[in-house]
């Protein structure tokens, strides 16, 4: 039996720049950590004594007989992808819900890439899962998503992620002096929303508007260098609360589904009590305020 454990994402900048649409004319990168919460997949071939041949848990358990009946989209493309010819389980579960902004899909088809592969016999590199796991959302599933989540997941950190116009992704770590990551973990807070939606339906118009946004996206780029510039100086880690703030309603003007009336109302509620600024992208976020490492980043920077 293979057990795969793969990281959420939190994205401070340059979301948006990730989707082909535009990285491919424009060139993309973004700014975003792994958090320490995951996706968790277990899988084995299965014993051929059933009446199936297949055995998928997720929200619902699955007993098909061949992979085209499959409901559960990733999992039927990345059998059929990597040619998984004997009958397999898969069971899947994460430490937090779905749909909460986290990038909780794609950690999901990269820890099942990762299974699968091993169950092959072979052991995948984080780039070939990334450039797997962006291949199977974005071209067999077609769905309207970005290339970040993916990367995100299968290389893990906190990281500087550029896009190429030819496709090509580069990692870059972000080192930082451990008395500033201990600055920025003690100015972040992380909340659950209690919303949920799914990324591909609120990246659909986003898409569609890319040509008309090329002002607020070149701009919502340039915050990524500035947000690295900022964290890698001395100057007051406010300044990265300020430059969140900022980004954030630039953002919300990309799509009208980005936020919603109570979205603005529990955002304002925190700049009220306080914060500097901070995001809530896709609708929802998660926090754990009872521990702020640095693999916990997120939503405000507080004063």
């Amino acid at each position: 039996m293979i057990v795969t454990r793969t990281p959420y994402r939190i994205s401070f900048f340059g979301g948006g720049t990730d989707y082909p649409a535009w990285y491919r004319e424009h060139g993309g990168e973004v700014l975003a950590t792994t958090i320490d919460k995951y996706c968790y997949v277990t899988g084995r071939y299965l014993p051929p004594f059933f009446d199936f041949r297949y055995r998928v848990v997720w929200s619902k358990i699955e007993l098909a007989k061949d992979a085209g009946q499959i409901q559960h989209p990733t999992v039927r493309s990345a059998l059929r992808f990597l040619e998984i010819e004997r009958g397999v389980e898969i069971h899947h579960v994460g430490d937090l819900p779905a749909r909460t902004g986290i990038g909780s899909s794609s950690s999901f088809t990269v820890g099942l890439l990762h299974a699968l592969h091993a169950l092959k016999g072979t052991m995948a590199t984080k780039r070939q899962l990334a450039l797997e796991a962006i291949h199977v959302e974005q071209t067999l599933n077609e769905e309207n998503i970005g290339a970040q989540d993916q990367t995100c997941a299968a290389f893990g950190g906190f990281n500087h992620i550029q896009f190429g116009e030819d496709d090509h992704i580069d990692v870059r770590p972000i080192t930082l002096k451990p008395e500033r990551i201990r600055t920025l973990e003690s100015h972040l807070l992380l909340f659950f929303t209690g919303l949920s939606r799914t990324a591909s339906e609120i990246a659909e118009e986003q898409v569609k508007n890319t040509a008309k946004k090329s002002k607020e996206l070149q701009e919502m780029r340039g915050f990524v260098g500035a947000g690295i510039e900022t964290l890698k100086g001395n100057g007051p880690i406010q300044e990265f609360g300020r430059l969140l703030h900022e980004n954030w309603q630039l953002k919300r003007t990309l799509s009208g589904k980005i936020t919603t009336p109570q979205i603005d109302e529990i955002y304002e509620a925190g700049r009220s009590a306080g914060a500097t600024g901070g995001k809530l992208p896709r609708m929802a976020r998660v926090a754990d305020t009872n521990d702020s490492s640095i693999s916990r980043l997120r939503c405000t920077i507080t004063q």
